[in-house]
């Protein structure tokens, strides 16, 4: 690989080959881990394993942040001016609530719940990265924080641990976090420059009218025909509030109203909720502001009540500059400039390591797991499984992100 002039004089950042030698123990770990799935906030097996392998590293480290998520801290033995600083490498450890399909001979254990996001490959790989930075700490000075991290799955584990004082607990520089993508070219590793996911929020509303007879609507105030043309209106906000160059999403997920044994009743009550997504503050207060005014609006177009309530859940996630351009280097130095990219676009899904970024300068990167074994193994579904190929690339960035940061 051709090296960049600045990076002639250094030793060679650590490759995905270097790491072949963890590669069984990476692979065995994230094979039983998806055996046995464990939702957020209950990875006590999971967590007892993380922190079986980092005592038997000698790796100091304190458990019960979060209630399972364990931190554990590598320092350098290289001298310079990076003794003093530090950083945090951040893997969720959490399984999904859903049914596992894909027929492995490691396939989940546990009727109902699964690994069907590959998180059992992010904490496979950062135990890797903590073996393999172990047995290397003269390559870098200052300390290194392993964040094993529960609950990211709809369950705000990150922001669990900001609240408990992570960063105080463990001060930082920098924090980075690094995620499988299906689709992506094998061994690739995307840090976009600026948003990479977007927020995740919850929103509701109630329209209340009374309720009558289906025969006889003009006896009472129809909550549906509010609901429906609450609906209608609601998808104007993209269409027509939003600028056509940003990005948002505001969809309709969960609708409630009257009894299908009655249908010549008109309910009184219709309970609508969904979801909104946005890549920045301006398009997410803008929606919030919308939805409630719709809701409100067509509430008095059809003389019923309207009771809307948004829930604020996950912020954007978006990389700071200065973090992203490094962890982009440190791909270039041990993947090579052929899979290492900044430019990948913002994907509208969500996701709990903004709130360690919003307390913290850092970045979050993609990792490729090339083409799914399944058509339909994309994240959140019952047939996907993680590319076991991938644990040595994903490893590896994090041992050269170390060493570009605090060698």
């Amino acid at each position: 690989m051709l090296r960049r002039p600045e990076q002639r004089d250094r030793e060679p950042m650590p490759t995905p080959d270097d790491l072949l030698p963890f590669k069984p123990a990476m692979t065995a770990w994230r094979r039983d881990f998806h055996a046995h799935p464990e939702l957020g906030f209950e990875e006590e097996r999971t967590s007892a394993i993380v922190r079986a392998h980092l005592e038997s590293l000698g790796i100091p480290y304190e458990a019960g942040i979060a209630k399972t998520g364990v931190v554990g801290s590598i320092t350098g033995t290289k001298g310079g001016a990076g003794g003093n600083r530090a950083i945090g490498l951040r893997a969720d450890m959490d399984a999904l609530a859903m049914p596992e399909l894909t027929g492995a001979p490691y396939a989940s254990t546990v009727p109902g719940k699964m690994h069907a996001c590959g998180h059992d490959g992010h904490t496979a790989m950062l135990m890797g990265a903590a073996s393999w930075l172990a047995a290397n700490r003269e390559r870098f000075a200052g300390t290194v924080h392993l964040i094993f991290q529960p609950a990211e799955e709809s369950r705000g584990g990150a922001g669990v641990m900001v609240k408990e004082g992570l960063f105080e607990r463990f001060p930082g520089d920098a924090v980075y976090g690094l995620h499988n993508l299906p689709g992506l070219p094998l061994g690739t590793i995307a840090v976009p420059k600026g948003p990479v996911l977007a927020s995740s929020d919850t929103w509701e509303v109630r329209f209340i009218g009374r309720g009558t007879h289906g025969a006889k609507p003009h006896l009472g105030t129809d909550a549906t025909l509010a609901a429906a043309s609450f609906i209608t209106s609601l998808h104007s906000i993209v269409a027509r509030n939003l600028d056509p160059l940003q990005t948002g999403v505001v969809s309709v997920g969960h609708m409630a109203a009257g009894n299908p044994l009655a249908p010549n009743v008109i309910p009184g009550e219709v309970f609508l909720s969904g979801t909104a997504r946005a890549l920045n503050a301006a398009t997410r207060d803008m929606q919030e502001e919308r939805i409630i005014a719709l809701a409100h609006g067509a509430a008095a177009t059809h003389d019923v009540l309207a009771e809307p309530r948004y829930i604020r859940r996950l912020g954007p996630t978006v990389n700071h500059a200065a973090q992203a351009r490094i962890a982009y280097e440190a791909a270039v130095a041990t993947m090579g400039e052929a899979l290492a990219r900044d430019d990948h676009p913002p994907i509208t899904a969500g996701e709990d390591f903004s709130d360690m970024l919003a307390a913290r300068p850092g970045a979050y990167g993609w990792l490729g797991t090339g083409a799914p074994a399944h058509p339909e193994g994309v994240h959140h579904n019952s047939h996907f499984d993680f590319n076991d190929e991938a644990l040595i690339h994903g490893a590896a960035w994090w041992c050269g992100l170390v060493e570009r940061e605090l060698g």
